[in-house]
């Protein structure tokens, strides 16, 4: 939901004193300046939102009535992971007599006790939730001010207007692993304005038992396979390399699947939020407007590098260069036919036995057979012994370039696949055919 936001029916009526708002939601743009999980009221006067701080990256909600807050909870941790999926529950009762009690905020199951900030709800107060206007999904109501649009992925959001439910309505936790997993169809009730959307994909459609349906105000409403339950690979924008004091990274769209590397003549790698030491992986790059020089690179490396000489000068680096050339470290030799813009680069990476391969438009480079095993016909050499992500990498000196990398979304920025290949692991979709015992780069992926 990058530049997307969602508007609920224009709504009249009474705003709730009791309800319970529930969403899963992975950040993909920790820098934003604020980014509005949901908001809702009047204007100025009667609002609410729920919003992580770009600033500092604590969940902030604000409830106002007639222009004053009477209601705060502003944690003191701070949600900047963008590798994994967050659930954050609001359980509101304004009629309660006890202060304290009236206003509860979960995360990942857990009651937030820590807060920077905590202003009980006024007891008897409306939940300024709806008003006169519409409610948002991804975007700061017309209160005055404004506020970034999106920076998030959203899954199962449940309003359930009149019913006050904790967190173990909405999740539970695993007894294997110890973590908090999603409920798909919590047993709970919705009342008359309530709502349940984006139920397993990307329907706006409300699946409770009423017809709140919400819009797409803006934007692209993409459906993607990184879900609460199975978390895929992303560029990661919390990682880059201090080149003598100056940061060299490039910056993201699409859910952090479009890398965008800008002019300023410098090489920019962006590295895969997963990684991994063991299992065969799969990913696909699609060269969508890049220098086609020696400079575009695709590949993997060593994902706990933190050095401050260039990341591509490591003998863990290696890359298919859009010259033809493959790179390992800095040493370059010839390899396979040259890419431009609009092809789509396979990598295939078997870590179980150190071997490499790459594939473009479909056709596997150097006669490279990823399923020959420890035989590996036409493969790059890997290191043992390291955790290895993904890489893409160029060097703009006029103007941006940029590729979009499918790890498994079945996308390529906001086009979808012309026509999926086989995957017989199931995980994941790709334009080509993955070989046989690899998959996504994905929770589900690296547990097979």
């Amino acid at each position: 939901m990058a530049t997307t936001y969602l508007n609920s029916p224009n709504g009249t009526g009474t705003d709730p004193q009791i309800a319970t708002f529930s969403m899963w939601f992975k950040l993909t743009k920790p820098e934003a300046d604020e980014c509005y999980l949901f908001s809702g009221g009047d204007g100025a006067s009667n609002n609410s939102w729920l919003r992580i701080q770009g600033s500092d990256g604590q969940l902030y909600l604000r409830n106002r009535t007639s222009g004053s807050n009477d209601c705060v909870i502003r944690t003191n941790a701070q949600y900047r992971d963008v590798n994994g999926w967050y659930h954050v529950v609001l359980k509101l009762n304004s009629t309660l007599g006890t202060a304290g009690d009236r206003a509860t905020m979960y995360v990942n199951g857990q009651e937030v006790t820590d807060l920077a900030a905590n202003t009980d709800m006024t007891q008897n107060n409306l939940f300024h939730m709806f008003g006169s206007t519409q409610t948002h999904i991804g975007k700061r109501v017309n209160d005055g001010s404004t506020g970034n649009v999106g920076g998030f992925l959203a899954s199962h959001v449940h309003f359930c207007d009149g019913y006050a439910y904790d967190a173990s309505y909405f999740g539970s936790t695993d007894s294997t692993t110890g973590e908090w997993k999603i409920n798909t169809s919590p047993s709970v009730t919705y009342g008359t304005r309530g709502f349940f959307i984006l139920k397993d994909g990307n329907t706006i459609t409300d699946s409770s038992t009423n017809s709140n349906n919400f819009s797409l105000g803006a934007g692209t409403l993409t459906k993607t396979e990184d879900n609460p339950s199975n978390v895929f690979a992303t560029f990661n924008p919390l990682k880059s390399w201090n080149d003598s004091g100056t940061i060299r990274q490039p910056s993201y769209s699409y859910g952090n699947t479009r890398a965008i590397f800008d002019d300023g003549g410098q090489n920019e790698q962006a590295f895969s939020t997963l990684a991994s030491s063991t299992g065969k992986f799969y990913c696909e790059v699609k060269a969508t407007s890049v220098t086609a020089t020696e400079n575009t690179r695709i590949g993997i490396g060593d994902i706990d590098y933190t050095g401050t000489a260039n990341p591509n000068n490591q003998s863990t680096t290696i890359y298919y260069a859009a010259s033809g050339n493959k790179r390992i470290g800095s040493s370059s030799s010839s390899y396979g036919s040259s890419y431009t813009n609009g092809d789509i680069i396979g990598v295939a990476m078997d870590l179980d036995n150190n071997k490499l391969y790459f594939s473009k438009n479909g056709t596997w480079q150097n006669s490279g057979v990823p399923t020959s095993g420890s035989t590996g016909t036409g493969a790059i050499d890997i290191s043992d012994g390291y955790n290895y992500c993904f890489i893409t990498e160029d060097y703009a000196s006029s103007g941006n370039r940029y590729m979009d990398t499918n790890f498994g979304n079945g996308y390529f920025g906001t086009t979808a696949v012309a026509s999926a290949g086989t995957n017989a692991s199931g995980i994941g979709i790709f334009e080509y055919d993955v070989p046989t015992g690899y998959t996504a780069l994905s929770t589900k992926g690296l547990n097979l």
